[in-house]
């Protein structure tokens, strides 16, 4: 029986939980998972929500258990698992029946899957915001042709988080554009998760503090203008106490972070781009160094453990907070500046204002900056977010706490990658004459590649060989 608004094809953690969002909204759905028991299952498990759920046991039980025309979610691991569920499906889809792609795609596939379907309907949007958000409100960042976004609209709008009664769904472009946007939103995350990863090793390592106390820090800068949603659950993380030792959650972890490939994903792209973006390029480096543990403890073995502990009052814990808060602002304006070298590059047009309204709830950045930054970029879509009056004014007041932070750490072996790059942007950035001159010349002395000259055109020599 069609009675379904929508399809639903895998139940791991995010399409089991977007799957509840979408019944909870009052959308019948159909799903359908490749292990029939999983499905069975997820079923069972549904409670008071289990009238709104048709679960299927075949893809053609599914595709009869849709209202024409059909609308189905992807909700598998991203790669070859996507192109073979839509080779398996599309043949028993009706040329109107719509496939949208939510899982974590590499943009270049979208923008392939995009031109493979031709006339049919497909979709490719990113939704962030983790399990929690997808059965609660994800931020959902959408890409293909703007008719098809119209169609499942009434849904996608529905399910996503709100701010201000708002809903953090967006329609971004043509193609791969809203997996673009995710995987830029991405990057973002893992700038603003290594910074403050580093800030938290300086309180451990540098002042000394017990995790309680550096918990009760990050809650408080919860508070005020770092509010967000990382700043937040960083200081929950803090707090926690191992239920098995009894210690502090943070002593049992082990030092190396896990990795799905979005935030290499952007790096790679930035480079294509000639976009600069060294915060998040770090980050990224950082968790790669991050999985290298007996090299680091060979390493700790020969060179010796750095001093890491910092002089009483060098630095102050007020210091850390204008020092991340100059980190924050920097790592956006990187990840809103590939964002337009992007949408120069692939013709998208991409909404920059209406993606900060996205990114305001839902998603795992969302900040309170973030209302701040689409009014900035609304005022001016080309000009980089750091040069807004409003983050240039808060990048004046606080980058000498991130100079004190990242020289104070250089100088007592706290390595810091991503502040530390945020900061070396930040002085690149504000300096009208820079040292490529020398780089310049050094190209024309062994490759005769040509300089312009400060007094005017291009493709000039200079006189090495002479």
């Amino acid at each position: 029986m069609s009675n379904a608004r929508i399809g639903l094809i895998g139940l791991g953690t995010m399409g089991a939980a977007l799957a509840l969002n979408i019944a909870d909204n009052g959308f019948p759905i159909a799903v359908w998972n490749r292990t029939t028991a999983t499905t069975q299952e997820f079923h069972a498990g549904a409670g008071d929500l289990a009238g709104m759920i048709t679960p299927t046991e075949t893809l053609e039980e599914l595709v009869a258990s849709i209202a024409k025309p059909r609308a189905i979610i992807l909700m598998v691991p991203a790669g070859q698992a996507v192109d073979d569920q839509i080779a398996a499906l599309r043949p028993l889809l009706d040329d109107d029946d719509l496939i949208i792609d939510a899982g974590n795609a590499n943009f270049h596939d979208t923008n392939r899957r995009a031109d493979a379907a031709g006339d049919l309907p497909f979709l490719g949007i990113g939704v962030s915001g983790g399990e929690e958000g997808a059965r609660f409100g994800p931020s959902i960042m959408g890409g293909g042709k703007r008719a098809y976004w119209d169609r499942v609209s009434d849904v996608l709008n529905a399910i996503a988080a709100k701010h201000d009664d708002t809903a953090c769904a967006t329609w971004m472009g043509e193609g791969g554009a809203g997996h673009f946007v995710k995987a830029v939103h991405n990057g973002i995350e893992y700038a603003d998760m290594q910074m403050i990863a580093e800030v938290y090793g300086i309180m451990r390592d540098g002042m000394d503090m017990a995790p309680a106390a550096i918990g009760e820090t990050f809650a408080a800068w919860d508070d005020g203008p770092l509010k967000s949603y990382l700043v937040e659950i960083s200081g929950k993380v803090a707090a926690a106490t191992d239920p098995k030792t009894g210690k502090p959650m943070l002593e049992v972890i082990v030092d190396a972070a896990g990795q799905k490939g979005t935030g290499r994903w952007t790096v790679i792209e930035a480079q294509h781009l000639a976009a600069p973006i060294p915060a998040i390029e770090a980050a990224v480096v950082a968790r790669n160094l991050s999985s290298q543990l007996e090299t680091r403890q060979a390493g700790e073995a020969l060179f010796g453990a750095a001093p890491h502990h910092l002089p009483h009052d060098t630095l102050t814990l007020g210091t850390l907070e204008q020092a991340l808060m100059a980190g924050k602002i920097l790592c956006y304006a990187q990840g809103f500046d590939m964002i337009v070298k992007a949408s120069e590059s692939f013709g998208w047009a991409l909404p920059l204002p209406e993606i900060a309204k996205v990114w305001r709830a839902g998603c795992i950045i969302r900040s309170a900056m973030l209302d701040d930054m689409a009014t900035a970029l609304g005022e001016d879509t080309g000009r980089n977010l750091m040069f807004a009056p409003r983050f240039a004014t808060l990048l004046q007041e606080n980058h000498n706490a991130l100079r004190q932070v990242v020289a104070q750490a250089a100088l007592h072996g706290l390595p810091l990658p991503a502040l530390s790059s945020g900061l070396a942007y930040f002085d690149t950035m504000r300096t009208g004459r820079g040292t490529a001159n020398m780089i310049q010349g050094q190209r024309d002395f062994f490759g005769a590649h040509g300089f312009a000259r400060v007094d005017g055109g291009s493709g000039h020599h200079g006189p090495w060989g002479s």
